[in-house]
Parts: structure tokens; C-alpha cells; sequence
């Protein structure tokens, strides 16, 4: 594949000295500065590259920093004892330090001309490509302009080979090259798009767009664990719900989560939607707030309508609960992980977030002791509220279990007995969110009967 069918355009180099942009060595990390000089010192060229070098011009704080070398990675190992190589696609060496690990990679090559360049390329994806090149042909091999820019500890510029500048100024994504092709060589390419824009909040270019209706089935071939990656980075980094738009809007969720999709389409009061998009909205606010995050959760609420629905198709037909709650999720796991691998202890934590939420409508005072105490009650507590959209039978549930956990044994042992004596018409949730404000109501007047100092404690704590 030659390199003029790589770029729209010739390469016009441009280059940005330090005193006209606002990337400094203060934003980069150490581990990150400490190869970049070490490589310069022993005589090759070094480079911040990529989504790092793009995040730190537009004010971003980037979680990883890249560099671009011309060292082989053999060269780079030989100057880290802290290296090692790994990948076969793409050989890369990973110099650790401590919890950073900054990610070197060899200038790549177009490959023209060259006869035993380790390069594979099957049906126009390309499965294996370790040719090295110059800096301008890297430049070329690389996805969107916006990705290309080169921060070189030289002399502190920042090289731009195929106009990202224009486009970072833009807002906009355009791909390298000719969109087809580049996305017949790496299908991800697509969810890439996608992702950059949600969290850039940028534009992808309408030729960047063309090809999806037509490659997105792409996507299925690309390896599934690899889709699991991509999808944590979609949907973990605190654009989730923009991220899940995009998708839905290109037309690329069916692709990647043909589950999800297949239930949306037949959501007809969006229920399932409100679940899902507060789900996300309540992950990206616990990413900003520097909270953790669990991929159980997040598959456990894109994929709930069709476990909901399957498992209450089962006990229809005479299933018992149980047991059709746990073929249900078993099998609706078992068709997603051929498009996006979950790993099994992933898989296990949302059949048990599943599997709890028939049991918050079960008020015999026996299992609703059980489940209070049960390890991944507040998991499934958490989904429970997320269902509140649903229904307002949902809703009273989710709020007589709020209730329930800071109310004593006794109390709620009385709003149980008040739903046992309730007429058998009667929704037990709504006798309960009667009874619970009468129960809360008792223990406040409890406590204004104590003494001034105690309560004064009280508060102090």
C-alpha cells in the first residue's frame, strides 16, 4: 500500500515552536519525560505522540503517555532494565515504573518496496505489521490527523505532518487516508471514532461517517476480547452516556451490543432506555468524582430488558423463578460475549445483581432479613433504584428498601407485619411506603424524649 494513498494530501510538515503552544514538560509525567530524555541522550529521535500530545493542546489531562522512537524496541530495551517487549501485531516495549508504564513505539513504516517486511495483511485488515520507518511515514500509519502530532524533546516543538492543528482547532475527526480502507484495515477504528468525539466532544467529518452503514458488520470480526477493551474505555472514563449516543446514533450499537440494541427497538415507553442512560449518567458522575467503577455493573444494566424479559418468558411457561433467572442470564451473557468477551468474574457479579432484584418484591419478614445481609446487596440495591423509571410500583420499592436500611430490626419488622395484614388487593410496596413514614416518625419522637447532652453527642459525632 503506498504512502500518497495513506493522506488526502502531500505531507507539508509544520512546525509549532515551543513559544507558540501550550504544551509543557510540567503536564508530562516523569516516567514519560525520563524515556523521552534517555532515548534523546543516546543519540535517537524521541516524540510525545498521540492522544497525549491532542488532550494536553486542547487543556485535556491525559492518562497515558506515548512515545515514538526511532530506536527498535531491542535498541529501547538494551537502555531500560525496566523494559519488556511485548505484542505480536505490533511490537511495542513497556518501560515500567512503579504503577506508570509508558508505552514505546518504533517509527512505522508504509512498507513499499519492501519484500520481507513483517507485515501480514488478510482480506485488507492487517494482522501483523512490525516495518519500521521515519517519522513522516509513522505519521501516515497513524488513525485521525488529530492522533498524528508529535511533541519532540529536541527542541520542545510540536510537528504536525498531516494538518491534526487545523483539526484540533476544528473540532473536528478526520481519518488519515482514504476512510474505507482504514477501516477495513482495524474495524475498531469505527468505535474509535466514536469515542474520541464523546469524550473531545468533537465532530467526526462526514467522510470519517460514510462507511460505517456499510463496514460496521466489520465489527464482528474483530476479536471479542478486544471489543470488551474498547468498551471499557468507551464507557469507563466518564463519557458513557455520550458515548452510548453516538453509538446509537451512527448505527454502531447493533453492532456492538446487538442485545442492547434488539431490546431498545422494541422499548416502546423507553423504560429500558431511562434505565440505561441513568445507569451511565451515574457512572460518568462516579468517575469524576474519583469513585470506583466495576464493568459488572455497567454490562448488568446494558443488557437487563432482555435478561427481564426472557427470565419472565420462562417462568410463563412454568420455569421455576429461580431457575429461569439463571437461563436467562446465562444465555443472554453467553450471545453477548460473541461480540464483546466478558470475563466470567464479571459475568457472575451481574447473574447475582439479576437474580436479587425478583426478590425486593418479596416481603416475607424471613427473606427480607437474608437479603439485607447477602454480600451483594448493595450492588443489586443500587440497580434496584435504577429501575424506579420503570414503574411507580418500582419506585415505591426502591424506596421502602432505602428506608429499610436505616430503619432498626423492630421497625421494619412492623411495616412486614402491616403488608401481612394488608387486603390481598392491595400492592404490597404501596402498604409499605405507608407504613415506613409511620415507623420513622416513632423513632423520631424516641429521640427528642432523650437528654439535651446525649443528643448534643449525637450531633458532635
Amino acid at each position: 500500500m503506498s504512502s500518497e494513498s495513506r493522506t488526502n494530501a502531500p505531507i507539508a510538515l509544520r512546525v509549532i515552536p515551543r513559544d507558540q503552544h501550550t504544551l509543557s514538560r510540567k503536564d508530562i509525567s516523569q516516567g514519560a519525560l525520563r524515556v523521552l530524555y534517555r532515548l534523546h541522550e543516546a543519540g535517537h529521535r524521541a516524540c510525545l505522540v498521540g492522544g497525549a500530545v491532542r488532550d494536553l493542546l486542547v487543556g485535556g489531562h491525559p492518562k497515558d503517555f506515548d512515545v515514538a522512537t526511532d530506536a527498535t524496541p531491542e535498541q529501547v530495551k538494551k537502555l531500560f532494565r525496566n523494559c519488556r517487549l511485548i505484542g505480536r501485531r505490533f511490537r511495542l516495549a513497556h518501560v515500567i515504573f512503579g504503577p506508570e508504564i509508558v508505552e514505546v513505539a518504533t517509527f512505522r513504516g508504509t512498507g513499499d518496496g519492501e519484500e520481507n517486511g513483517d507485515r501480514h495483511i488478510v482480506d485488507g485488515r492487517i494482522l501483523r505489521d512490525n516495518v519500521w520507518g521515519t517519522i513522516e511515514e509513522d505519521a501516515l500509519r497513524r488513525d485521525f490527523r488529530v492522533n498524528a502530532l508529535y511533541y519532540d524533546i529536541g527542541d520542545f516543538s510540536v510537528l504536525d505532518y498531516v494538518g491534526g492543528i487545523d483539526d484540533l482547532h476544528d473540532r473536528v475527526l478526520r481519518l488519515i487516508g482514504d476512510p474505507e480502507q482504514r477501516y477495513r484495515e482495524d474495524p475498531v477504528r469505527m468505535l474509535r471514532a466514536v469515542r474520541l468525539a464523546a469524550k473531545l466532544e468533537f465532530r467526526i467529518h462526514p467522510s470519517a461517517v460514510a462507511p460505517f452503514a456499510a463496514l460496521g458488520d466489520l465489527l464482528g470480526e474483530a476479536p471479542p476480547a478486544r471489543l470488551f477493551d474498547e468498551s471499557l474505555k468507551m464507557f469507563l472514563a466518564g463519557y458513557g452516556l455520550q458515548s452510548f449516543r453516538e453509538l446509537e446514533r451512527y448505527g454502531l450499537l447493533q453492532h456492538l451490543f446487538p442485545v442492547a440494541a434488539r431490546v431498545l427497538a422494541r422499548d416502546a415507553d423507553h423504560a429500558v432506555r431511562r434505565l440505561i442512560e441513568a445507569g451511565l449518567a451515574n457512572t460518568d458522575a462516579r468517575v469524576r468524582e474519583g469513585k470506583p467503577v466495576t464493568p459488572a455493573f455497567l454490562f448488568a444494566v446494558l443488557l437487563w430488558g432482555e435478561v427481564r424479559d426472557a427470565a419472565e418468558a420462562e417462568v410463563a411457561a412454568g420455569v421455576e423463578p429461580t431457575l429461569a433467572w439463571q437461563r436467562a442470564a446465562h444465555r443472554v451473557v453467553a450471545e453477548q460475549s460473541t461480540r464483546v468477551a466478558i470475563p466470567r468474574r464479571f459475568a457472575q457479579v451481574m447473574e447475582e445483581i439479576w437474580a436479587l432484584q425478583p426478590r425486593f418484591t418479596q416481603f416475607a419478614r424471613k427473606r427480607v432479613f437474608r437479603l439485607l445481609t447477602h454480600p451483594r446487596f448493595r450492588a443489586a440495591y443500587d440497580f434496584l433504584l435504577l429501575r424506579a423509571a420503570e414503574s411507580d410500583y418500582q419506585r415505591q420499592v426502591g424506596d421502602w428498601w432505602t428506608w429499610a436500611q436505616g430503619a432498626t430490626h423492630e421497625q421494619v419488622a412492623q411495616s412486614l407485619a402491616q403488608v401481612q395484614q394488608a387486603e390481598p388487593s392491595v400492592e404490597p410496596a404501596a402498604t409499605l411506603s405507608e407504613a415506613a413514614p409511620a415507623a420513622v416518625a416513632k423513632k423520631r419522637r424516641r429521640r427528642r424524649r432523650r437528654s439535651p447532652s446525649a443528643a448534643g453527642g449525637a450531633a458532635a459525632d
